[in-house]
């Protein structure tokens, strides 16, 4: 049963790689996509297959539930707003239109998967981490294109998660869970809306730099709130396992017996 599950799982993957294919093949007819273009839709088709496989083995997962095809769906999307961003970047001219489409649509589709998975009963802990990586990969490519566009410090929105992550790796007290902020969820929204609107081109450029300059202060606040918390929860942490290690240490003093 487990086996028939699992093909089924690969069946699902590799029907995805077909519409991103069929992503790219579309993109080149109708927007000019170039060699670079597809080069990079590859590169992250064939990263996005070996990484979800691998998590999914390591999650016991066999097959992919309703909530993790949208999600799915939208990393397709990414992989057409990461291949039209990296053939602008290298290649000339970047497509606006169908670049600001897909990465609005990935964007909107992100209220659905976590719906469909609440309703479905089918939250887990991978559809989480598989959301979450697919907006953090978003916003960097976004972030990317965009700091073509008013300045390279833009690239900071999109490079700041994988700092966090990276430092976390350094610090493990950062490696600590994170309370349910709403906040911090708005903010998050916030960044990939504002880069969206910074990459159609429609605001007058000081507007644009303006916007995304609040948009990364936001994420600054935000991070650095995150971080603040988790030191004072780590320095918490060591404060009652002192403790705890001073009561102890009494009590053995209490009941030695005497020599």
């Amino acid at each position: 049963m487990m086996t028939l599950a699992r093909r089924w799982a690969g069946r699902q993957l590799v029907a995805a790689a077909a519409v991103q294919i069929v992503l790219l093949a579309a993109l080149s007819a109708g927007a000019g996509l170039g060699p670079v273009g597809w080069s990079a839709g590859i590169a992250y088709l064939l990263g996005l297959l070996a990484l979800l496989t691998a998590a999914a083995r390591r999650a016991r997962v066999a097959t992919l539930g309703p909530a993790d095809l949208v999600t799915l769906a939208r990393a397709v999307l990414v992989g057409g707003v990461t291949a039209l961003v990296a053939d602008g970047f290298w290649g000339g001219d970047p497509r606006v239109v169908p670049l600001v489409v897909l990465a609005a649509v990935a964007l909107v589709l992100d209220a659905v998967d976590g719906h469909v998975a609440r309703r479905s009963g089918t939250v887990s802990a991978l559809g989480a981490r598989f959301d979450m990586e697919v907006d953090a990969f978003l916003l960097l490519v976004l972030s990317v294109h965009v700091a073509t566009l008013v300045g390279p410090w833009a690239a900071a929105i999109g490079a700041m998660r994988y700092v966090f992550v990276a430092a976390g790796w350094a610090a493990p007290w950062m490696r600590s869970a994170l309370p349910t902020r709403y906040s911090a969820k708005t903010v998050a929204a916030l960044q990939g809306i504002v880069l969206v609107v910074a990459a159609s081109e429609v605001l007058p450029h000081p507007v644009a730099v303006a916007l995304v300059a609040a948009a990364l202060a936001l994420l600054i606040w935000s991070f650095g709130r995150d971080v603040r918390w988790l030191w004072r929860h780590a320095r918490k942490s060591v404060r009652e396992g002192s403790s705890i290690v001073s009561a102890g240490a009494a009590d053995v003093r209490r009941t030695a017996p005497d020599r």
